[in-house]
């Protein structure tokens, strides 16, 4: 067990945890953007190490690094755990000196860390991934400028980790892909094992895009189809994830909610649907949607289970006639 004291856990540290899978960062390489950032912040606070962090459950990694020749360190060791939980600059003059530190192998071994800042790097919803640190091998300060200006360095870093994640959206719905999709289901699906809550599964099919596209052109199926995204969007919570996984298919992972729960959801947007402004412009036209609907199950091995089932119960809700939401759950 570590001599020192332990880190705090910030209070929206299972949501942080997901933004941070949904950013897609894990062993990513760091890249010229990056690179220029720290760049400029070792130049403009003279220090010789700078970093960007990212903090997941049990470690922290760097993203990208000037004067440090570890990839990642445990969270138990790491001061950005510490800086993570505000919304300002976190600075340590002397970690010798700060009851938090002064026994951590970083500060008393090498690399000999004195002096530390980190501004938080801020998803547009207000979780911290992780900071941009400067580090120095002698106690010093920042000013209220040189706070502000290492604030506004981070903002910039985490404009280019945006950028990062929208160039792999789907450009017409600004949703994840399937493979995005199969990545964050395997790691809903082990969080709901290990945390004993529901996960729901709504897989659900545009039943008559292909009438769209073909009488008014595929520019009007995008519109259609950027506007069903963003009514789904008002039925999700935070925790949930949504994707495009088929031309006009898509999923919703539902966090935390049971087969009721989920039914009832999936025939409030199924009826919604046929409501959305903008598509009444021809008066023979309604769009509607078929569903396939599934709850993780105690005898699911993997993710691929619940798409599976998912998926037999759009085939079936198909199959009888369209515009309805089947669901299928494993037996006892």
């Amino acid at each position: 067990m570590a001599s020192y004291p332990a880190f705090p856990v910030p209070a929206d540290e299972d949501q942080r945890l997901r933004d941070l899978e949904r950013y897609g960062l894990f062993e990513a390489d760091s890249d010229e953007h990056f690179d220029r950032i720290l760049d400029l912040t070792a130049a403009i606070f003279r220090t010789p190490i700078v970093a960007l962090s990212l903090v997941e459950a049990d470690r922290q990694w760097f993203l990208a690094r000037r004067g440090l020749d570890v990839r990642e360190t445990p969270r138990e060791m790491a001061l950005c755990a510490h800086a993570i939980v505000h919304d300002d600059v976190m600075v340590v003059p002397d970690a010798r000196a700060d009851e938090r530190f002064r026994s951590n192998p970083l500060v008393f071994a090498d690399p000999h860390i004195r002096f530390y800042a980190g501004a938080p790097l801020q998803t547009p919803e207000g979780h911290n991934l992780g900071t941009l640190c400067v580090i120095d091998r002698e106690p010093r300060d920042l000013s209220a400028e040189q706070r502000a200006v290492l604030h506004r360095l981070a903002q910039l870093a985490m404009r280019e980790l945006e950028l990062r994640r929208l160039a792999h959206l789907c450009p017409v719905t600004g949703l994840p892909t399937r493979h995005t999709f199969l990545t964050i289901g395997e790691r809903e699906f082990g969080r709901a094992r290990r945390d004993h809550h529901p996960l729901s599964l709504l897989l659900f099919d545009v039943d008559n895009l292909r009438l769209i596209n073909n009488r008014w052109g595929h520019a009007a199926g995008d519109r259609v189809l950027a506007d069903l995204v963003q009514l789904a969007r008002t039925f999700l919570q935070e925790q949930d994830f949504a994707a495009r996984v088929g031309d006009g298919e898509f999923a919703l992972l539902l966090v935390g909610i049971d087969a009721d729960q989920a039914m009832a959801l999936a025939e409030a947007l199924r009826t919604a649907v046929t409501h959305l402004p903008g598509v009444h412009t021809h008066s023979d036209f309604r769009l509607h949607i078929s569903g396939g609907l599934t709850t993780l199950a105690a005898q699911d091995h993997a993710f691929p289970d619940l798409i599976l089932r998912a998926e037999k119960a759009l085939e079936l809700a198909k199959g009888n006639g369209r515009d309805q939401v089947a669901s299928l759950y494993a037996g006892p």
